[in-house]
């Protein structure tokens, strides 16, 4: 079922891809699919990305909370599913524009996943980047704030050009987030004092 639901995802049929998967969940939760705790919480991430594709932003970020704490719960803050949980909420708490909490869960897991996957990972980097995203991204940032998320950025972009190359789909987006801080940074810069 989860092969089926990926599938259909893959190809862009979402609300297919959701009925499958809240299928799969209900089976797991009842049992009839031998479902253990850690399966759930990862179906629940799945159910989280249709719900995502379907613009249903506040039904996937509660979904990503519940498996992330329930990760946790079960494996604690130095495994690899952890991570993986915890930067998708990250995600979830950014798309909705939850700032600040968004800064705080990464802030508190980037040096985990450093520690774990070390510098130079694929989700090590991309929590950086996410990171990078709720500075810039809020209105609230110190100018101090935005010229951090741009150094970040510029780290994050140097390592993955130098692991994965400058056409893979994360530097790529790296590069994009990059020209987004930048803007922020300009902007804010040329502001005359007092308009910010």
């Amino acid at each position: 079922m989860t092969e089926l639901g990926n599938g259909l995802s893959d190809a862009g049929h979402y609300e297919d891809a959701l009925s499958v998967r809240e299928s799969h969940l209900a089976s797991l939760r009842a049992g009839r699919l031998g479902g253990r705790e850690e399966s759930i919480f990862i179906m629940q991430s799945n159910l989280a990305n249709s719900y995502t594709s379907l613009g249903r932003h506040e039904q996937a970020l509660q979904l990503k909370r519940d498996a992330y704490f329930g990760i946790l719960k079960l494996n604690g803050e130095e495994h690899n599913t952890t991570l993986t949980a915890a930067s998708n909420y990250a995600v979830s708490l950014w798309v909705l524009r939850r700032f600040e909490e968004a800064k705080s869960l990464t802030r508190k897991m980037i040096p985990v996943a450093r520690r774990v996957l070390g510098h130079n990972s694929t989700l090590t980097l991309m929590m950086r980047t996410t990171y990078a995203r709720a500075i810039f991204g809020d209105a609230a940032a110190t100018l101090d704030d935005v010229r951090e998320s741009v150094t970040t950025l510029g780290d994050v972009e140097r390592i993955a050009q130098r692991v994965f190359g400058r056409e893979h789909p994360l530097t790529k987006e790296v590069e994009r987030e990059m020209q987004h801080a930048r803007a922020v940074l300009h902007f804010r810069e040329t502001q005359p004092l007092g308009d910010s």
